[in-house]
């Protein structure tokens, strides 16, 4: 019996084959803009890149922080 996961990625293909080829790198920006944007970074990579701010001064002020939000 097929997984879940299994049918997707089996339904995904089936519809990537309907796909004339001339539209397949405009596709594959659009699937890699996707995994990027649901894709959490690694603890690791998000420590890094936070360190990385730091250094550089890239900070904000802690009394900030809550600007612009509607918690009261």
């Amino acid at each position: 019996m097929a997984t879940a996961q299994s049918l997707h990625r089996s339904e995904v293909i089936e519809e990537l084959d309907k796909i004339p080829p001339e539209y397949l790198p405009t596709l594959l920006k659009l699937m890699q803009a996707f995994r990027e944007g649901v894709v959490l970074p690694s603890a690791e990579e998000s420590f890094r890149q936070s360190w990385s701010e730091a250094q550089t001064g890239e900070t904000h002020p802690v009394s900030e922080l809550w600007e612009d939000t509607d918690a009261a």
